[in-house]
């Protein structure tokens, strides 16, 4: 395996827009809320930039195909610009983008933004624009919430778990998130939920129900990267730097060979094995002091704590039920609230993501604080469990 760009690149400044229905605002708006956050955060000028990376998925209808949005709303004269899409993983791709230009030498400050005006489109129940012939004739009846309810059904059938019981950990999951969401100003949804409510919802995918679904939210968010040297300069102390960025994508051979239990996300375990070796991670549950995971839903949240490896197989719904994902468990997982509750803008979840974590290892993130986090990962799904692509990263600071 190649090196990789551990410790080559440190993110010096982060920003990210509120979270939620913003209906009176243009996607530019959120470019520009987040943006100026992180140039603030990065103490750099607009000049010292030498290229960014736009990630948007949906959001056609007022940024487009091309990423001069990005340098028509933040006033980026001459600056090379590249809009990039990966589905729900295409802010994770913005910053593999900008990390791996400064990490090969071809500009010493770099920017990626993700942003989406996931209402505008009417994603998740209006109407949509057209995906294309392979959306529009294969499976042109799916649906987000039907695709990820049949991780639960194998997960049942592959582990021998009473559906009982795996409700019971969905529920705990989703409560988990609106408790820490509840904690945060830039979340779409800020209220604590109970069991009950959980499980007494209306069923939207059996045996996914109202409150085991993340929300259709607008938002923004940015990073900006450089070297280490150049950051020390700049007095940046102590210094987040990039540990490792992996990227796995499916090539349809599980279902052609039939090698698929559907209980799983093969790209998860295979990119979080890459980045462990990245970051020279040789135990997980001790060294990661916080995780984001692409919780769209919270039977998603449950299949990848065996996906990432913290939870043995067919454990996942035990130590969930044990807290041991809580905010004060061993492995603090959606601090923030996750794509549930501080909401899933798809092309800014993966940069929402990161920005949380930075927080977290700079010490910022207020009531959310937890106690010393050195290193985080961030797991960011795009598509659905059989088709998609998954991008682990890991941040930390740089001792």
């Amino acid at each position: 395996m190649a090196n990789g760009i551990k410790d080559k690149v440190a993110i010096i400044g982060m920003g990210c827009s509120r979270f939620g229905e913003r209906w009176s605002d243009s996607a530019e708006d959120l470019m520009v809320e987040a943006f100026q956050e992180a140039m603030g955060d990065a103490g750099i000028g607009v000049d010292d930039l030498g290229a960014a990376w736009l990630g948007t998925s949906y959001e056609e209808i007022g940024v487009g195909k091309s990423a001069i949005p990005l340098a028509s709303a933040l006033r980026l004269p001459n600056l090379p610009v590249t809009r990039v899409e990966n589905l729900c993983a295409s802010g994770s791709e913005a910053v593999r983008g900008a990390a791996y230009a400064v990490a090969a030498g071809a500009c010493d400050f770099a920017l990626a933004l993700g942003v989406e005006k996931l209402k505008d489109t009417g994603y998740g129940g209006l109407p949509v624009r057209t995906r294309g012939a392979f959306g529009d004739l294969w499976m042109p009846s799916m649906s987000a919430p039907g695709l990820f309810a049949q991780l639960a059904s194998a997960y049942v059938a592959k582990h021998g778990v009473d559906p009982a019981d795996l409700k019971r950990a969905m529920a705990h999951v989703s409560v988990k998130s609106h408790r820490n969401g509840a904690l945060n100003e830039k979340a779409h949804l800020r209220r604590e939920i109970t069991e009950e409510q959980v499980l007494k919802a209306p069923t939207v995918a059996e045996p996914l129900g109202v409150f085991d679904c993340c929300g259709v939210s607008d938002g923004a968010a940015c990073a900006i990267v450089t070297t280490p040297e150049i950051a020390r300069s700049l007095g940046k102390d102590p210094l987040v730097t990039i540990k490792a960025m992996q990227i796995a994508a499916s090539d349809g051979s599980e279902l052609s060979h039939n090698t698929w239990d559907g209980a799983s996300v093969a790209n998860t375990r295979v990119s979080a094995a890459r980045a462990f070796r990245e970051a020279g991670v040789s135990d997980p549950e001790t060294e990661i002091g916080a995780i984001e995971v692409h919780d769209c839903f919270s039977v998603t949240e449950l299949v990848t704590m065996e996906d990432l490896g913290f939870s043995a197989e067919g454990r996942a719904v035990h130590d969930i039920l044990d807290g041991r994902y809580d905010h004060d468990g061993a492995v603090p997982c959606q601090i923030d609230g996750g794509l549930k509750c501080f909401g899933h803008p798809i092309g800014a979840s993966g940069i929402r993501m990161l920005y949380e974590l930075y927080l977290q290892i700079l010490g910022r993130a207020g009531r959310r604080q937890l106690d010393d986090v050195r290193l985080g990962l961030t797991h960011n799904l795009g598509g659905a469990p059989l088709s998609n692509v998954a991008s682990v990263n890991i941040i930390g600071r740089l001792e």
